[in-house]
């Protein structure tokens, strides 16, 4: 089946839900998620969204100022800048769209602190921000007539000229896209054609095997853009996330928050004692790329699976009032967070690197936006601060709107695509070929791509992936379209990514730390 949409949008969270509330009244959207809209990183984000609003204290200048030194001085300014100044404007917007944020008995906002952060600016829903946004965006969406939700579908690849019959290369300059194949539920892959495409498909912490992420996070937009020949950079940069809760056998791991040490919360190996200090003089509120390392050293050091968060300082009905979902969560597993330390470890959770966009989200690829953490829109840098990433999908998703609606009336609905060719393919006689191999790949990317890396590492994660590789292209040719293959197929590129543009960074900068290449003190 062909379906024509004016703007077609890969993905559900923030980033693309907004995008689409603001081009449907321009013209028919489809949106498009590989399972349903309540699935996305959005709703996972506990902390809040960073924006200037106390301007008794607080100005755009420390924010930018905090944005450079959390991303090692590699963001583009020009990006911090956008996103730093044009931040309340859209915080408003969030607030029209019903999304509820926390305040003071005065009417004011009740702001958090987070690591890297040099004053309050973290407006939060108590401790489940992002869920808060992404059910008042669903509920905006749903009713909105000119949006087309598509659950369920998972997004193969782009189309381009490649599908066209026409050679395509790095170098060709360009390279256009029509809309995607999609794989619908009942195993059919339908051709959706586009004016413009946006690509909103979250990150890939999916491609580790401890990560916060939820698993969808299989890094497909990445994946298919990688493909189509478009840019991707800083891959490198994968932030982990220094504490999320250990409870060997969940995945995603639980989230706690770095509010909490805003909080006021203290990292404590497994002796009870306080080590930050050792590490940086900001102790607990140092950056993540810093405390995670730290929090590794001491892992090592003593051969501990983990360390602890301790805020049994604090007054326990404070505690529970600001993290009453932690608090939940802790006490099902038999800790009381305001009586008891809870065990924390890092796990992947966030990629500063992506689809290299500009200022207005355009990707490398004529007609392509990508907006979110698929994007590297330069903000982030070598590390990204906290609470940055969404109000960055936020302002981006506007830019890349704005944008759209003034080009898509002059771009054409191409009328001679053909559709997904699958002749000669069967189903996989075996479905464990398949989750053997996603396990491969976690367990190689957690060993030898983490938190510390070294050439030795990286190379023999190259040379293990590269036989994954070669037997899933084998695979996906023989086989039909489906989820599990695909993802499969994706994870193993974005592994790729990742590993090719670690090996190319001859320096310890940001989250990528090698040991043949120590900071320069």
């Amino acid at each position: 089946m062909t379906r024509k949409y004016d703007y077609l949008v890969i993905g559900s969270g923030i980033a693309g839900m907004s995008f689409a509330l603001k081009v449907a009244g321009k013209g028919r959207v489809a949106l498009v998620c590989k399972t349903t809209l309540d699935e996305a990183n959005t709703a996972l984000a506990q902390g809040g969204v960073a924006s200037v609003t106390n301007l008794e204290v607080d100005n755009f200048d420390k924010h930018i100022e905090d944005t450079m030194i959390a991303g090692d001085h590699l963001s583009d300014i020009d990006a911090v800048t956008k996103v730093v100044t044009e931040a309340p404007g859209q915080i408003r917007q969030l607030i029209e769209w019903g999304v509820n944020f926390d305040k003071k008995e005065d009417g004011t906002f009740d702001l958090h602190r987070e690591g890297g952060h040099s004053e309050f600016r973290i407006l939060h829903h108590a401790d489940n921000t992002g869920y808060e946004i992404q059910q008042s965006l669903i509920k905006a969406v749903k009713s909105h007539p000119e949006i087309d939700v598509f659950e369920n579908h998972f997004a193969i690849e782009i189309i381009t000229q490649h599908h066209l019959g026409k050679i395509v290369t790095r170098r060709t300059p360009d390279i256009t896209c029509y809309g995607a194949y999609v794989l619908t539920p009942g195993g059919e892959v339908d051709t959706f054609l586009s004016r413009v495409t946006l690509m909103a498909t979250g990150g890939v912490g999916a491609v580790y095997q401890t990560t916060t992420n939820p698993l969808v996070a299989t890094g497909d937009g990445i994946a298919m853009v990688y493909r189509a020949k478009g840019t991707v950079k800083d891959m490198e940069f994968i932030q982990f996330h220094p504490t999320a809760l250990f409870h060997p056998g969940d995945r995603p791991s639980f989230l706690i928050t770095e509010a909490m040490r805003g909080y006021g919360g203290v990292l404590r190996n497994l002796k009870g004692e306080e080590f930050m200090h050792k590490y940086d003089p900001r102790l607990s509120l140092a950056p993540r790329d810093i405390v995670a390392r730290a929090i590794d050293s001491e892992m090592k050091q003593y051969g501990d699976d983990h360390v602890y968060l301790d805020v049994t300082h604090k007054d326990p009905e404070e505690t529970r009032r600001h993290f009453p979902n932690i608090y939940r969560k802790c006490l099902e597993l038999g800790i009381d967070i305001t009586k008891d330390y809870i065990p924390v470890a890092p796990a992947a959770h966030y990629l500063c690197g992506g689809i290299k966009v500009d200022g207005n989200a355009q990707s490398s690829i004529n007609r392509l936006y990508a907006v979110g953490e698929c994007s590297c829109t330069g903000l982030h840098g070598g590390n990204r601060l906290a609470s940055n990433s969404l109000i960055e999908a936020v302002v981006y998703a506007d830019a890349a709107a704005r944008h759209a609606i003034e080009n898509a009336p002059h771009y054409e609905l191409r009328d001679d695509i053909p559709a997904w060719n699958d002749e000669g393919t069967r189903h996989p006689e075996e479905m464990v070929l398949i989750t053997q191999s996603i396990k491969e790949v976690n367990q190689i990317m957690g060993t030898y791509v983490g938190i510390v890396r070294s050439n030795l590492r990286l190379d023999r994660a190259w040379n293990r992936l590269d036989i994954l590789y070669e037997e899933t292209e084998r695979l996906f040719k023989e086989s039909k379209a489906s989820r599990e293959i695909c993802e499969l197929r994706n994870i193993i590129n974005v592994g790729y990514l990742i590993m090719r543009q670690a090996k190319e960074r001859k320096e310890s900068r940001g989250l990528h730390y090698t040991v043949d290449y120590p900071p320069v003190k």
